[in-house]
């Protein structure tokens, strides 16, 4: 009964090395999703991968960068929810096996995150996407939230290849060498109301990317804390303002990754 419940919402639950669990979705797509294992330098490291059950030919494909909470539900919703778009999407765990269920132990978790380690994941979960034959290499995106939204930076920075990124109030960087190595369009969603990242940052980092001629569109949310997002942060989730950042996202994906030149 709890496996009919689950299907029926749409939220796969998979081991590692089990077979695909098929859903069925409220948008256009059937969907599968399992864990799948790949290389990462010399250790071998799982994400969550979801695609279109009917997809046909390459697809664009979306790398999904977690809070700092882990690769919990949400973050692997979210993963479904793109490929019920018809995007190949892979969630990546940069915890590797761990996640948090309180603030410390998600501060504790993000700070004892190596980032070059983290870096390295990021290229290789673009290097698993390019080898799957259901993907275009050409049209691979990220996306991240909170700590993951920096991490969608530092990804579009350290891989030219991305097509393109959506930093949802990660952290940012003025630095102009290493934001002239950014290739692919950005996309940021911003809280006015979060104290972690100011909006005159915000604006600051927008206008430099403008200054070195990137595609880039910036939306902050005047009334918007940070997380504002996420259904799980309580007293700090906005649902219009979720739904019409979603919005954004979709059409910002549909036109670099689908529709796109290229």
């Amino acid at each position: 009964m709890r496996e009919m419940l689950w299907i029926a919402l749409g939220v796969l639950v998979v081991g590692a090395g089990s077979a695909p669990v098929v859903a069925r979705g409220e948008e256009e797509h059937a969907i599968l999703a399992q864990e799948v294992v790949y290389p990462s330098g010399e250790e071998q490291v799982t994400g969550y991968l979801a695609h279109p059950a009917d997809g046909e030919g390459r697809l664009p494909a979306i790398i999904v960068i977690h809070e700092w909470w882990g690769l919990v539900p949400w973050v692997r919703e979210n993963a479904e929810r793109f490929a019920r778009h018809g995007y190949v999407a892979l969630a990546v765990d940069l915890y590797r096996g761990r996640s948090a269920s309180d603030r410390d132990e998600a501060h504790e978790l993000s700070r004892g995150l190596p980032r070059d380690r983290a870096l390295r994941d990021l290229r290789a979960a673009f290097d698993y996407l390019t080898s799957r034959p259901d993907v275009n290499p050409e049209r691979i995106g990220v996306i991240g939230w909170c700590m993951g939204g920096g991490y969608a930076l530092d990804a579009a920075i350290s891989i030219p290849e991305l097509r393109a990124a959506v930093i949802c109030y990660g952290r940012l960087t003025e630095d102009r060498s290493l934001l002239d190595n950014i290739r692919a369009s950005v996309l940021g969603i911003f809280g006015g109301q979060d104290r972690g990242i100011p909006v005159e940052g915000v604006r600051r980092f927008e206008a430099t990317l403008q200054e070195l001629g990137k595609d880039v569109e910036v939306h902050v949310y005047p009334d918007a804390g940070h997380a504002f997002m996420n259904p799980n942060n309580q007293g700090g989730y906005r649902e219009q303002d979720a739904a019409d950042a979603w919005a954004r996202i979709d059409t910002f994906f549909a036109r670099t990754l689908q529709h796109g030149e290229g």
